[in-house]
């Protein structure tokens, strides 16, 4: 109620001015569903008897702004006092069965617009300014109850847009609700209706719900319905495997719970890279897994297998380049820190391994922790130690040597004055041995970086 008082002045405002034209307008779907749950934001959704081409002209020299991208499906956007707005005309759509985009179609009534949306808990409305409130499907008791179900059957649902089928999973995920058995029924035996929508939709509905506050079980319905056998295999995957040291968990459950901690670390919010990496850090196991005669199973170098599918996976659902060479770096160097040990690396290897994550390494020491799953309390706290020691090296090293800019202690310039070379590949080999050398013995004063150079070129056979 305090969510509906909130923005009460500018909803009635505008339903007043729709009123006195002669049209219904209501507060609709997400806004409605949120309110009731506390978490209104600034965007509104409505719905209304009104053709756009009427609300257009009713919200002229109302609204703020006003934006038509959405006019042919119905949906006229606009600002006003601070909220985000849409307006879209009652709908009774049909679909063609073969893709997710319907014939759009105007409606006549609020219940027939109301029956075509996906959940009954984003299908009910409030009138304004009268305040009705409109549940015919009993959204507010599933509300109540956390209860995803379909206003009509959910085979007619989701053979109209399979979309809804991941869109149950995310609301799984964002609002801790839980899939009516019927709706569970639906998605397993429909889902191979999901190759109807685009990779984009995909990835961008996946997106989100890794995002939200229960991942875990969104993804644990995708896997258990088949709709993540098509749409992230890899997942499934796991379920058949045991992860290196045999624990009682599968690499399945051990990922979910990787993911877990990994969220818990968060310190600034949901964190996508991360929570991406957790998810894949282990998906090279299944290709690479051996049984070692008398040493149980063996994944020997999954990190880099998983780190190739990861990027394939990424690619394919049309996510960043960015966030795929993140995610992948990640997965990459997630084992590198069980070489450690009992802290004998060299002063070079901490080096390394803070170049090769660069600005990845606070995501790095987060992945790695949480990869610790073990219920053996002993070794937990053993392997904490470890990388509580490797942090304090890193910082005592970074504090001495500046790691985050390791770079050689001759530029480019000095390469080429020494060597008496013009720019080109000469350089770029130069360049890059020395980096080598900075990172295998530390900072150097500029007498033996350049007495190193010159032995590297006479190595070369660049000078005699």
């Amino acid at each position: 109620m305090a969510d509906l008082l909130r923005i009460a002045p500018v909803a009635d405002e505008l339903g007043t001015v729709f009123a006195a034209a002669g049209h219904q307008l209501f507060l609709v779907g997400g806004s409605v569903r949120d309110a009731l749950l506390g978490r209104l934001e600034d965007d509104l959704d409505f719905t209304t008897d009104a053709r756009p081409e009427q609300v257009l002209r009713l919200v002229k020299g109302w609204a703020e702004s006003i934006w038509q991208t959405g006019i042919e499906f119905g949906t006229v956007g606009l600002a006003k006092a601070g909220f985000r707005v849409e307006i879209t005309t009652f709908r009774s759509d049909l679909y063609d069965g073969e893709t997710r985009n319907p014939e759009v179609t105007f409606g006549d009534t609020l219940e027939g617009d109301l029956l075509r949306r996906d959940f009954a808990v984003n299908a009910m409305a409030v009138s304004v300014p009268g305040h009705t409130f409109t549940d015919p499907f009993h959204g507010l008791t599933q509300l109540a109850e956390r209860v995803l179900d379909t206003p009509g059957t959910p085979e007619q649902s989701f053979r109209d847009d399979p979309l809804r089928m991941l869109r149950a999973a995310r609301f799984v995920s964002q609002l801790g609700f839980h899939p009516a058995p019927r709706v569970v029924a639906a998605m397993t035996a429909m889902a191979g209706e999901i190759d109807r929508i685009t990779p984009e939709r995909v990835g961008a509905e996946l997106v989100k719900l890794i995002m939200g506050e229960h991942p875990r079980e969104g993804l644990r319905l995708l896997t258990d319905t088949g709709l993540a056998d098509r749409i992230l295999p890899e997942l499934p995957a796991l379920r058949l495997e045991r992860d290196e040291h045999l624990q009682h968990k599968d690499v399945y459950e051990h990922t979910l719970t990787v993911l877990d901690q990994a969220i818990a670390q968060e310190a600034d919010g949901p964190d996508l890279t991360l929570r991406l990496a957790a998810l894949m850090h282990d998906i090279g196991k299944p290709a690479t897994r051996r049984f070692e005669p008398g040493a149980g199973v063996s994944f020997h170098h999954h990190e880099v297998v998983g780190a190739k599918l990861a990027r394939k996976r990424l690619r394919a659902l049309r996510m960043p380049k960015a966030l795929i060479d993140d995610v992948a770096m990640l997965t990459f160097l997630h084992l590198r820190f069980h070489g450690y040990g009992t802290g004998a690396w060299t002063d070079s290897a901490v080096r390394r391994y803070v170049t090769d994550a660069g600005e990845l390494l606070p995501r790095l020491h987060k992945l790695v922790r949480a990869d610790c799953t073990t219920r053996n309390p002993g070794r937990r706290a053993a392997l904490q130690r470890s990388y509580d020691s490797l942090e304090e090296r890193i910082a005592q090293i970074a504090a001495a040597e500046d790691l985050a800019r390791v770079r050689p202690d001759l530029d480019g310039n000095a390469i080429m004055e020494l060597l008496g070379v013009p720019p080109g590949p000469i350089v770029g080999k130069a360049w890059a041995y020395l980096k080598e050398l900075r990172l295998e013995r530390g900072p150097l004063d500029r007498e033996t970086a350049e007495a190193a150079l010159m032995q590297w070129a006479r190595d070369e056979g660049l000078i005699g």
